[in-house]
């Protein structure tokens, strides 16, 4: 692994020099993807303000630096207390970073992994109690007899940090399939020290049928305890039939998962097919409809199942993108450093190639932002730490953005 140090300064947003200083009414510049492009389909929203919310612009000066680059193929980015970070590498092991990228420790010791397509050693999550027990917990696709699947695993960091020890599987999203797509797999820990996990319906049409059945374990959202176990109070866990782990239903490939830290609502986005990604507030039990509602159409043009986009006993999505711009890792900025993002939602976008900044209020958006357009990287994971946010892109770089 390569590293290079190259920095450079922002003196201010950049689009505030196009949009003027009362940025937050400003149409006429292009600060999201979507100002200026077609809908991939005629659909309408349920709600107003349900796509292409209003553009705002960022008026605090801020600057973004280049930390490190040829980090290879990371998919997830993490800080650790002391402020450092953790990269996680899709062929089987974690990097440690200090505040300033520079490589610090190779950790190695994980489980197997099977890195072909979307797959690999994807998400990573600190143990609540991480400073005491050192355990971590990660999302890979692993390989089975039958195909492979999305799989949640633990074991403990070594006291020089370079290994994982007892690594162990403790959750996996069944049936496998043979399938190199849609593994989902975002990690998140809730305040009571349960594990949100998701994963996607595996793409193919096998799996995309399994997202609406409760005994299948594929595009679903789980709620599971630290052992792998179903979480206390699960909305299926007395259902016969149903896995009682899931948490909810009906999802296509969920990439994007944090917690708001005003409410303490759940809240998930996932790649819609051609046109249709999907921001939803994830609550127990509910269906959010995919594949028999959507925003979207096939890539090939042609429509979805009945092509509609609203069904009695199925979610409507807080927010919708057509055309897409593929939501990876997703985090609330919660520092008081930049004062204008505090809990706004920032989501790292790779096909749109930027990152996403979402003013949310009573559960709606109700102003979007694109960030680093002109960097035009594919940005796979962002975090946050110390008021600043770190973001890694598929061909390799950090990036930090920080108060100027």
């Amino acid at each position: 692994m390569q590293l290079k140090f190259v920095s450079f300064i922002l003196p201010i947003a950049a689009f505030v020099a196009i949009a003027g200083c009362n940025s937050n009414n400003s149409k006429g510049s292009l600060t999201t993807v979507a100002d200026n492009m077609q809908a991939n389909s005629n659909y309408k929203p349920a709600f107003a303000g349900q796509t292409r919310i209003k553009s705002i612009v960022t008026v605090t000066s801020y600057k973004v630096e280049k930390l490190a680059e040829k980090l290879g193929r990371p998919w997830a980015i993490i800080s650790l207390p002391d402020g450092r970070l953790m990269i996680t590498e899709k062929s089987g092991f974690i990097t440690i970073h200090s505040a300033e990228g520079i490589l610090l420790k190779k950790v190695t010791g994980l489980l197997p992994v099977d890195d072909a397509g979307q797959g690999g050693l994807l998400d990573i999550a600190l143990d609540p109690d991480f400073t005491t027990n050192r355990t971590i917990y990660w999302s890979f696709s692993q390989k089975v007899d039958s195909g492979n699947l999305t799989a949640v695993a633990k074991g403990q960091l070594s006291a020089d940090e370079t290994t994982i020890q007892n690594p162990v599987v403790i959750f996996q999203a069944t049936p496998a399939l043979k399938s190199e797509n849609h593994f989902g797999s975002r990690l998140v820990f809730d305040k009571e020290g349960y594990l949100f996990v998701t994963a996607g319906e595996r793409a193919i049409l096998e799996g995309r049928k399994q997202a609406q059945l409760l005994n299948s374990g594929l595009g679903k959202v789980y709620k599971i305890t630290k052992e792998g176990k179903p979480a206390p109070g699960n909305p299926f866990l007395n259902q016969p039939g149903a896995m009682p782990a899931i948490y909810s239903y009906g999802h296509r490939n969920p990439q994007s998962l944090d917690i708001n830290p005003v409410t303490g609502d759940l809240l998930e986005a996932e790649f819609g097919p051609r046109g249709g990604d999907e921001l939803n507030l994830i609550k127990p039990g509910k269906n959010y409809g995919w594949p028999t509602i959507t925003y979207g159409i096939e890539y090939d043009g042609n429509k979805i199942g009945d092509s509609i986009q609203q069904k009695d006993g199925m979610e409507q999505p807080v927010y919708y993108w057509d055309p897409v711009v593929s939501p990876s890792g997703m985090v609330f900025y919660t520092s008081d450093s930049i004062a204008e993002w505090k809990n706004n939602l920032f989501i790292a976008c790779l096909s749109s190639t930027h990152i996403a900044r979402l003013v949310i209020e009573n559960n709606k958006v109700v102003g979007e932002e694109s960030l680093l357009l002109d960097k035009k990287e594919r940005f796979r994971d962002v975090a946050q730490s110390n008021g600043k946010i770190y973001a890694v892109t598929d061909s390799g770089i950090l990036f930090r953005i920080s108060k100027n």
